[in-house]
């Protein structure tokens, strides 16, 4: 005789998983989780006297979690949010710190070939010009990261970092605070990025990037020199894509496909010349100069801009076009006019030109 099965069980029974995957384990308390931090970071060489101080009685952030949970999307067009960055009130700040601060500035540039102007718009974007150096205890807020199961390896490492930090002597705990994402002082670097870039320019044996403005100077410097800024050479520049020139432009010169999302909103690099042929002009309606300065473009809705291998350094900073633009439209209204930021020298042009000078003392720009 033959034995039915119910449709209902049939199904069941070929729909059932075989082997369940096993539930995640536990996560430890935060105390738990914390012996387990110091103890690594005792294996890291990182003394018992800074553990103590950095790691007795902490607590996690309950608002650390909510700002990371809760960031808001700001959708804006490049074109406004170069409004509000590069505004008239922004720029009158900006020129007014660059004269405050001109002698350290001069030295800062001297050694590293980052101009003043760009030094100035770096920390102007990241601090509000020395206003803003963060609020949140960095350990407390790089441990409430990393116990959070959402970026813990990211977080964790940064903890580590931060506590050789400590360990070093450059800063006390008390006053090593930083931002809810545990970016520090006024360059708002990450732990990792202090321990690489971070310069003690004022000679006092700490690199001090809270309130040394000469070491916050000096670290952004160091920073765009390591990311590869070239001395004597500009950023970009703003040009006109005449309407009848667009369509050419998609042709000629796609967008990037690898990188970070900015890198891919720009364009396949051509020299100056090129771009010039294509029917580029400058910001005023004037012809490019002859380059072979390779050059991307970057647009917004009216605004359009070329961008040359040092802004790359910038986005090394903070991989956003909104971001970089604003720092080299800062700096060129900082400095002493269009003309000092329009150079387009390329590696052989500019050692040609060595030794020439303008009346302001800086290589002639073209």
């Amino acid at each position: 005789m033959l034995m039915r099965v119910p449709a209902v069980l049939l199904g069941l029974t070929l729909v059932a998983p075989q082997n369940a995957p096993a539930p995640p384990p536990a996560q430890p308390s935060f105390t738990e989780w914390l012996s387990g931090v110091r103890a690594e970071a005792k294996t890291r060489g990182i003394k018992d006297a800074t553990l103590d101080a950095a790691l007795t009685g902490l607590e996690p952030l309950d608002v650390v979690i909510e700002r990371d949970r809760s960031q808001a999307e700001i959708v804006q067009t490049l074109d406004r949010y170069l409004e509000q960055r590069v505004a008239a009130t922004v720029v009158r700040t900006a020129r007014q710190k660059r004269a405050e601060q001109a002698a350290v500035l001069k030295k800062v540039s001297a050694k590293y070939g980052v101009p003043p102007a760009i030094l100035i718009a770096v920390w102007g974007l990241e601090s509000n010009f020395g206003r803003f150096s963060g609020v949140r205890p960095t350990i407390q807020t790089l441990a409430t990261l990393a116990y959070d199961p959402r970026r813990s390896a990211m977080f964790r490492e940064e903890l580590f970092d931060a506590l050789s930090i400590l360990d070093s002597g450059d800063v006390e705990p008390s006053a090593m605070r930083g931002s809810w994402a545990g970016a520090l002082g006024q360059p708002q670097f990450m732990p990792s990025s202090f321990l690489l870039y971070a310069q003690d320019f004022d000679g006092d044996g700490k690199r001090d990037i809270w309130s040394s403005t000469a070491d916050v100077f000096a670290s952004i410097g160091n920073y765009l020199a390591a990311k590869g800024w070239t001395r004597d050479q500009t950023w970009g520049r703003e040009v006109r894509v005449p309407e009848t020139t667009l369509q050419a432009v998609a042709q000629t010169a796609p967008f990037q496909t690898e990188g970070c999302l900015a890198r891919r909103q720009m364009t396949v690099p051509m020299t100056v010349t090129e771009w010039k042929k294509l029917g580029l002009r400058s910001r005023t309606g004037g012809p490019l100069p002859d380059a072979d300065i390779p050059a991307s473009l970057v647009s917004g809705v009216k605004r359009h801009f070329l961008v040359y291998p040092n802004y790359q350094a910038i986005l090394e900073y903070n991989c956003v076009n909104a971001y970089a633009l604003s720092v080299g439209l800062l700096a060129d209204a900082t400095g002493s006019g269009p003309a000092a930021a329009t150079s387009t020298k390329s590696a052989a042009a500019s050692k040609s030109s060595k030794g020439t000078k303008t009346s302001k003392g800086t290589k002639k720009k073209t």
